[in-house]
């Protein structure tokens, strides 16, 4: 069970996100913070696993990653979060101190893409994305190639704002064949896919 004083961490670290998007038009500034109930959700599903290491594409000012540390740490597991703005790493690394969890987290600054195709297969028991969803399908490959058979991908705002644009995505796991997914109305919606084990891999490369 958390305790009080990282509830509260959580608690102050969700409210600044939420009031700096009421007042920032530019959305790559936004924080974009999961939902609570989403995080809680998160926690589950690690720990449900046995989860000991974890990928994060888009750690904002790590409020999901703060989630995601705490659910680490007792299997001393880590995560490794992927996040191209410096100013939300910095923000991030400071709410991660704050809250005691420095040990259970490892940073890459930089794009996505590119990080993604320096980490080495099947790596990482969960995968969860929160970042450009346009850009979801370039990553797709690599997604899949780092995420453990019987790992679990766990990709946020399937439902909301403009669920459209994970569409093209969805499919590319769905034609694989290796996966079992299905759509969560928790927080904004999230997708949850479940990797098979002992299934061959036929996805196709990106360019």
């Amino acid at each position: 069970m958390m305790d009080s004083r990282l509830s509260k961490i959580l608690n102050e670290v969700y409210e600044f996100g939420q009031d700096h998007d009421s007042k920032t038009e530019d959305r790559t500034k936004r924080m974009l913070n999961i939902t609570p109930d989403t995080g809680l959700f998160l926690s589950i599903v690690i720990r449900a696993v046995g989860a000991k290491k974890v990928l994060e594409v888009g750690t904002s000012n790590g409020y999901s990653t703060i989630w995601i540390a705490d659910a680490l740490r007792q299997q001393r597991g880590k995560v490794l979060s992927v996040e191209a703005s410096p100013e939300k790493v910095a923000m991030a690394k400071k709410n991660i101190q704050l809250a005691g969890l420095a040990d259970f987290v490892d940073w890459r600054h930089g794009d996505a893409r590119t990080v993604l195709r320096k980490l080495p297969s099947n790596s990482f028991d969960v995968v969860f994305m929160d970042a450009e969803r346009p850009q979801y399908v370039s990553y797709w490959d690599d997604i899949d190639r780092v995420l453990k058979p019987g790992g679990v991908l766990l990709v946020d705002n399937a439902l909301e704002p403009r669920p459209e644009e994970l569409v093209g995505f969805f499919a590319e796991i769905k034609d694989t064949g290796r996966y079992l997914s299905e759509v969560l109305s928790v927080g904004k919606g999230e997708y949850l896919a479940f990797k098979l084990e002992g299934a061959k891999r036929t996805g196709r490369r990106q360019s």
